[in-house]
């Protein structure tokens, strides 16, 4: 049997590949907000999850350059999934380094607001 991968091993997997940034915030719960955490790949990345318990942003790199708006399901380790979407012009800004601040659906009867930052 096979030990599970772990959030290092994985994130370091994916910085080897240089493929996909992760935007992660990872709340140790409840209703307090997660600390901004630098994506593992250190592309300066950055993102804060309002009231986080769980949830995660991933974003591939390729995608920032993308000519149509982007839905990312943001459900991480929660027992629950939130959609978030980058318009074009979101994604556009992140790319140039402007911070970005955009709420999720809402779901179980709240919703979050995130706020992400590249630079």
């Amino acid at each position: 049997m096979t030990a599970p991968l772990t959030r290092k091993a994985f994130c370091a997997r994916l910085t080897g590949a240089g493929v996909v940034l992760l935007i992660q915030a990872c709340g140790g719960g409840g209703d307090s907000p997660a600390a901004p955490s630098l994506s593992p790949s250190g592309a300066g990345c950055s993102d804060t999850i309002a009231a986080n318990h769980g949830h995660v942003l991933a974003i591939a790199t390729a995608e920032l350059d993308s000519t149509t708006d982007k839905v990312y399901d943001i459900q991480g380790s929660a027992d629950h999934a939130h959609n978030v979407t980058l318009t074009v012009a979101n994604l556009r800004a992140l790319k140039a380094g402007t911070p970005v601040t955009v709420l999720t659906s809402i779901t179980l009867a709240h919703q979050h607001s995130i706020s992400i930052q590249c630079g």
